[in-house]
């Protein structure tokens, strides 16, 4: 496959594109809208990123008990029964005056169902592309994601301000509808990928697999640690810029998009093994300028440029897949998925709390710091050679 047209010829890949892109506006909408409204109830910068990244955390938990059901369940029933299940949740969501640890409770049952989520969805694109295709697809679906992002953030912004929370949350729940409708209707009935019933002791035997090979280990910490301390510094953007959160926001949104385009559409196969560990520093490095509290215009720039960085993930998915069995594609993408969650929202969580003691600016470029540090400590074993490993 040599450009973005050739994925809408492959059967199925076009209502599967638009299931995983509707899902996206609907979780950037719903969860600037939660944020927003957390943020305003409370005053709390710690709750505000709680709201808007909390669910990561159900990640951790979802990836140790629910993650075998990656490859053992439909990949269609699957799709669809998790988008109903976050519509339900935004609903409960957006009732009026539901107490915030309802509404706490419901972002962590939404977290932890959509554990086994990105391992189905990641797994069928795998099976739905040829391996060739795959770095192709994955960047398609990080630019719809970047793209939902920057008009998910962008139209929640002004819906939350022109209407409320509770409104921007039912737009919520008519995308997450949407999506389940197309999935149900575009995709193809296909059977599990790996026979047996999913359950945490599976889980666990495959978790402990792939971690017990040292390239993947190196591989997952890098494709985790960094990513989730620069998404730990967006989640303090609604404390450092209330009014201007979205627009942050989607300047983030729009530097991911165009660094995951040119990382994955132009980028010669030659020039991959030798960008990595650059990409993961220009992803922290520009957050630095937030140390004297920059004023709005170079924040955005900054902001814009750092994502540019988001688009090292590709590499290393490749190279993740390169190291798995074809049989453990869906469950180490789904580990992937949840581990990167499960590592923003911790970060989400230790950028709130430095933010009660120090300013919020501050905070972002400790967090920035740090993933450069980790990025520096983790790039030799990530250089070493040798043959792929095999579980």
């Amino acid at each position: 496959m040599r450009g973005y047209q050739d994925l809408f010829r492959t059967p199925e890949f076009t209502p599967f594109f638009l299931t995983a892109t509707l899902s996206g506006v609907a979780a950037t909408v719903s969860g600037l809208a939660l944020g927003t409204l957390v943020y305003a109830r409370t005053g709390s910068p710690l709750l505000s990123a709680l709201a808007l990244f909390g669910p990561s955390l159900a990640h951790v938990v979802g990836a140790a008990t629910l993650l075998s059901a990656a490859d053992r369940l439909p990949p269609r029933a699957a799709t669809t029964c998790l988008a109903l299940l976050l519509a339900l949740g935004a609903a409960v969501q957006a009732l009026p005056e539901l107490p915030l640890t309802a509404a706490f409770a419901v972002l962590l049952g939404q977290g932890l169902l959509a554990a086994p989520g990105g391992g189905v969805r990641y797994g069928l694109l795998n099976d739905v592309l040829s391996k060739e295709g795959y770095l192709l697809g994955r960047s398609l679906f990080n630019l719809s994601d970047g793209a939902a992002q920057l008009g998910g953030f962008a139209v929640g912004g002004l819906l939350v301000a022109t209407l409320s929370p509770q409104g921007t949350l039912l737009l919520g729940v008519a995308l997450h509808l949407a999506a389940a409708a197309v999935a149900r209707l575009g995709l193809t009935a296909r059977p599990p990928r790996a026979a047996g019933r999913p359950s945490p002791a599976a889980t666990w035997r495959t978790n402990a697999l792939l971690w017990s090979s040292g390239p993947r280990r190196r591989v997952y910490l890098a494709l985790w640690v960094p990513n989730g301390l620069i998404v730990g510094c967006e989640s303090l953007f609604i404390p450092y810029a209330p009014r201007h959160a979205g627009l942050l926001l989607a300047c983030s949104a729009l530097g991911m998009l165009a660094g995951d385009l040119l990382t994955g559409r132009f980028l010669p196969p030659r020039w991959r093994p030798g960008l990595g560990a650059p990409l993961r520093l220009l992803l922290a490095l520009p957050y630095l300028v937030f140390a004297t509290a920059p004023p709005l215009p170079l924040a955005l720039v900054a902001v814009t440029l750092a994502s540019l960085g988001f688009s090292a993930s590709l590499l290393l998915q490749e190279r993740l897949l390169a190291l798995t069995p074809g049989t453990l594609g869906g469950h180490a993408l789904g580990l992937h998925s949840s581990g990167m969650l499960a590592c923003q929202g911790l970060a989400a969580l230790l950028a709130g709390s430095l933010a009660r003691y120090v300013a919020p600016s501050t905070a972002m470029a400790v967090l920035a710091v740090a993933a450069a540090a980790v990025t520096l400590a983790l790039a030799p074993g990530l250089r070493a050679g040798g043959a792929p490993e095999r579980a």
